[in-house]
């Protein structure tokens, strides 16, 4: 997939505002995506990516997290997140090389002008060109940056004290109500082995743990590796004694291999920069097809969500358990 910030991120390149990377230079892609590079870029690129179905289709050189440096360059595509495209600045300013060049792009609606404030306030000078629907922004990386790095990274939270997140991630700051809506519903005397779709940075399988002691496994999948690191970090720290496995995932493609007595989940609707309701319908699918015949799914979404036509589908029997003026619970038996 290639959102037009792709093409906005490599134009400067094009026109030849920024010099093309020669062959040896090593470029680092940060929120990397797929796409067609310009004729001449020789550089060698590493692609980051945390997010498993952008990751997946870029099929060479691609990983979730980076951890050299001395790059000779970087690239960034700018998400939604404030304080998550601040992070891949700090991120890139510590791991290329002192003069040179960072390379920024991203639409109106990812946040590009508030992070061109932003630098240019923590007096980077910087260049900047409009093109296709978004806005490039360039400079050369400074001597010294510990200053910057500082002033632009955000660090994890802590959520009630317990729960580890960071920027970017679903509901990073507070326990998502959709979720605390769910929790209030899980069994108390479940015993079973559970699969967790879209498991975040933990949230309901922390919950359903301590809701069921006797639970025998949950596995946690999830397409966003940060967040799922994050999720290994808040079950041992509030579950040290529960048998979990984590499985970075896109359930879309990438089904479970095992059958589970039940499956909890609060599923996306939104994919990278679009919305995109039939993500929800499809982790439904699919928990359909990791459930032993008897097994149950249970389920938070919002209201307007048309989840009702595919469970009748799917399982042999659905409804709803409860709703307020923002979510519903919906369960189903397969």
């Amino acid at each position: 997939m290639s959102r037009d910030a792709f093409k906005t991120l490599f134009h400067p390149f094009a026109t030849e505002a920024v010099p093309m990377p020669e062959a040896g230079d090593r470029v680092l892609f940060l929120s990397a995506e797929a796409g067609q590079l310009p004729e001449g870029f020789h550089g060698e690129i590493t692609a980051i990516q945390p997010f498993r179905p952008l990751f997946r289709a870029i099929r060479e050189n691609a990983f979730p997290v980076a951890e050299d440096r001395d790059y000779d360059a970087a690239l960034i595509l700018c998400g939604k997140h404030r304080g998550d495209n601040e992070n891949r600045v700090a991120e890139a300013l510590e791991r290329v090389k002192a003069g040179g060049m960072v390379v920024i792009a991203g639409g109106k609606e990812d946040g590009i002008q508030p992070l061109r404030n932003t630098l240019l306030k923590l007096g980077i000078q910087l260049d900047y060109t409009p093109k296709y629907h978004g806005v490039a922004i360039w400079f050369a990386r400074p001597e010294s940056v510990e200053p910057l790095i500082a002033a632009l990274k955000r660090p994890s939270v802590m959520v009630e004290g317990r729960f580890e997140a960071a920027p970017g991630m679903f509901s990073h700051d507070r326990v998502d109500p959709g979720s605390e809506l769910l929790v209030s519903r899980l069994p108390t005397d479940f015993d079973g082995n559970v699969a967790d779709f879209g498991a975040g940075w933990g949230y309901l399988s922390v919950m359903l743990a301590q809701r069921s002691p006797r639970v025998n496994r949950i596995d946690l999948f999830e397409a966003d590796y940060r967040a799922l690191e994050f999720a290994k970090r808040n079950v041992a720290r509030n579950c040290p004694d529960l048998e979990a496995r984590f499985f970075w995932q896109d359930l879309g493609s990438e089904p479970p291999k095992e059958k589970y007595d039940m499956v909890i989940m609060n599923p996306p609707f939104h994919e990278t920069q679009v919305s995109d309701p039939e993500l929800g319908k499809t982790m439904i699918r699919t928990a359909a097809s990791a459930l032993r015949n008897g097994g149950r799914l249970m389920l938070v979404a919002n209201r307007g969500m048309t989840y009702e036509p595919v469970l009748g589908t799917e399982f042999k029997e659905s409804g709803e358990t409860c709703r307020n003026a923002r979510f519903k619970i919906l369960w189903a038996k397969k």
